[in-house]
């Protein structure tokens, strides 16, 4: 039996204000529901943001796109605002997972977790997102540090993500049969300020891929980034795929995703 406190907070300041040293934020609970049933974490006190509503919703001005943190992966997918901003961020969203992920698991959840294999760091890496806090305002490329690290700080809460509206954008992913996480996926976005081409699952964090971002930039089609490689030394082995077997898909997953864009 699991020993701890349970506690909902009326708001986000009162969240925060909450955390001890050994307490834990419940988004969605994907991640950190069966961490606790393996035993591999302990809380004393579990926070549930699901009743703060200043952290839910999606709103667009035009040019910036914005998304709560407790806004689940099906809220993202089936929104007309996202579909008409970033149908990338929509079809991405709405192959997270199965169908349970994506009606509990959230998109602030997902980045605070910075899991490998996610799908949205990519998205917000590519898109030049910004990760708005309790605290402070983080660029994406900023706040994904490493392997399940991130730099948020430990009384520190994701409220929303903003997304500026690109020119063009496409994610396309080569997903594990099982679990659906991506083995690598690779998300393409053109904006006035260039190309820009992120790439999760590869490797231990999120990255860019400057070579076919500069390809990109002076011809935008999918042959011009099908023979670029990328350096298999610093990516992930495990017993789904090598590290040179990741380092191929992520030639091809970019191409299907500048064809999609």
């Amino acid at each position: 039996m699991y020993s701890f406190d349970y506690e909902r907070p009326s708001g986000v300041n009162d969240a925060a204000s909450t955390l001890g040293e050994d307490d834990k934020l419940l988004a969605g609970g994907q991640t950190l529901i069966p961490t606790l049933k393996l035993r591999l974490a302990q809380v004393g006190k579990l926070v549930d943001l699901a009743g703060i509503d200043e952290l839910k919703g999606i709103s667009s001005n035009g040019s910036e796109l914005s998304i709560g943190a407790m806004t689940t992966h099906v809220a993202v997918a089936d929104s007309a605002e996202v579909k008409s901003s970033i149908p990338a961020l929509s079809s991405l969203a709405a192959h997270i997972g199965d169908a349970q992920v994506r009606n509990r698991g959230t998109i602030g959840g997902s980045v605070s977790n910075n899991d490998p294999a996610a799908d949205y760091p990519s998205a917000l890496v590519a898109l030049g997102a910004t990760v708005h806090t309790s605290k402070r305002s983080i660029s994406a490329e900023d706040f994904f540090v490493d392997l399940f690290e991130t730099a948020l700080e430990e009384d520190e809460i994701v409220t929303k993500i903003s997304f500026p509206i690109p020119e063009q954008a496409a994610y396309a992913k080569f997903p594990n049969p099982a679990s659906r996480y991506a083995l690598v996926g690779v998300f393409v976005a053109k904006s006035a300020g260039g190309v820009k081409v992120a790439v999760t699952g590869a490797g231990p964090c999120v990255f860019r891929q400057s070579d076919m971002e500069a390809a990109l930039d002076a011809d935008f089609s999918a042959g011009a980034v099908s023979g670029i490689a990328t350096d298999a030394s610093g990516l992930n082995t495990d017993i789904h795929a090598s590290a040179e077997y990741r380092s191929n898909l992520i030639s091809v997953m970019a191409s299907r995703a500048v064809a999609a864009a």
